[in-house]
């Protein structure tokens, strides 16, 4: 174990995959919708889910190209259903719900600088295409809303962090308002997934197979980190336990990018005939939107917020805690919490199968 910082460690938790108890009667012979549903985790949800013996999985996309290559993946099976839409298409939305149990809403706009740049575009799919969904969600009077979040809602100082926020508040808010309807609402917020599509994690093995530089936005960026699967898992356990309004927020490990960049390339750079030593990683500042560290909870959202083994639950419309008022900090962020050096990094890549599912998803 090394320590720098004054905040180092040098171990990870064990794997996932393991069955969640009590999914099989929550999901078993349900009706399940997954908007984004051909994105990285999307998809990750839909076959997590299937496993549960729902009576047909809905993958709810815009995006024609993924829902033909996840077909042609897993097969053609009778408890899957591909839908073509766009989640700020009401009408669209509302046919595709008909009959709907239980949604998991993965769909949005998740490039921080792309919404800076785009930001009524962000609106439209985050905040509009929520709205929608809520209200699909109430009209059918369904049993369950999930929706998706992100690091980036907790103190947002960019578009997509903002449109996030308000779409965890509208998710939340709805259980205050549903009325007699039997409908349950709940959040699920993480950071960073490893080898999602679109992360910088495939740019950085880019740039390794050319033989660099290497591009970060500044060495000291610390960001939560956890594999797809366990996300997903961790995410389908805790919606178990929603009854409406709550935020479920998952432990995730942290890294300094820069520690991230260099387990990278040690592991990489023999593959493509270069040597560690000869790949420069070079700074080149923090893009639009972007923070040097982020959180997972606020420490207002602490004085609400029970522990689990591994995730937090916040009760957002219950009192605080009287005991909790008097902690200094109640919240949780990258800032203080341990990181993981450049080995533990390597091991969490190895342990989780990731080095050769991230080399193969590399262009040719």
């Amino acid at each position: 174990m090394q320590h720098e910082d004054g905040n180092r460690v040098g171990k990870v938790a064990g794997n996932s995959g393991n069955p969640v108890p009590g999914l099989a009667e929550a999901l078993g012979d349900r009706t399940v919708l997954v908007t984004g549903g051909t994105g990285s985790i999307g998809r990750e949800i839909v076959s997590q889910v299937l496993q549960y013996g729902p009576r047909v999985v809905r993958v709810f996309s815009r995006n024609e190209y993924n829902q033909y290559a996840m077909r042609r993946d897993m097969g053609e099976r009778p408890d899957l259903r591909y839908l073509i839409g766009d989640v700020r298409d009401r009408e669209r939305l509302l046919r595709a719900c008909e009959g709907v149990d239980v949604v998991f809403h993965a769909a949005a706009l998740k490039h921080v600088a792309i919404c800076e740049y785009n930001p009524f575009e962000a609106v439209k799919t985050n905040v509009l295409g929520t709205q929608n969904l809520v209200e699909a969600a109430l009209n059918y009077n369904m049993e369950l809303l999930v929706g998706i979040s992100t690091d980036k809602a907790v103190s947002p100082t960019n578009t997509m962090g903002a449109t996030k926020l308000l779409a965890e508040r509208m998710i939340l808010s709805a259980s205050q308002y549903k009325g007699d309807r039997r409908t349950r609402f709940g959040v699920i917020r993480f950071g960073n997934v490893l080898a999602s599509r679109g992360s910088a994690i495939p740019m950085f093995i880019e740039q390794i197979r050319r033989g660099g530089p290497v591009t970060i936005t500044h060495p000291q960026m610390r960001r939560f980190f956890m594999s797809i699967p366990e996300a997903v898992e961790l995410a389908l356990q805790a919606s178990l336990s929603a009854r409406s309004g709550e935020i479920f927020i998952l432990k995730m490990p942290v890294m300094r990018i820069i520690d991230l960049t260099e387990a990278l390339i040690r592991i990489y750079a023999p593959r493509f005939g270069h040597s560690p030593a000869s790949i420069e990683i070079r700074e080149i500042g923090l893009l639009p939107g972007e923070k040097l560290s982020e959180a997972l909870m606020t420490p207002e959202e602490g004085l609400h917020a029970t522990e689990h083994a591994k995730y937090f639950t916040v009760e957002t419309f219950s009192p605080p805690d009287p005991a909790k008022l008097k902690l200094e900090n109640t919240g949780y962020d990258s800032d203080s919490l341990a990181l993981l050096d450049v080995d533990a990094i390597i091991e969490l890549l190895q342990s989780r199968g990731l080095v050769e599912q991230l080399l193969s998803d590399l262009p040719a």
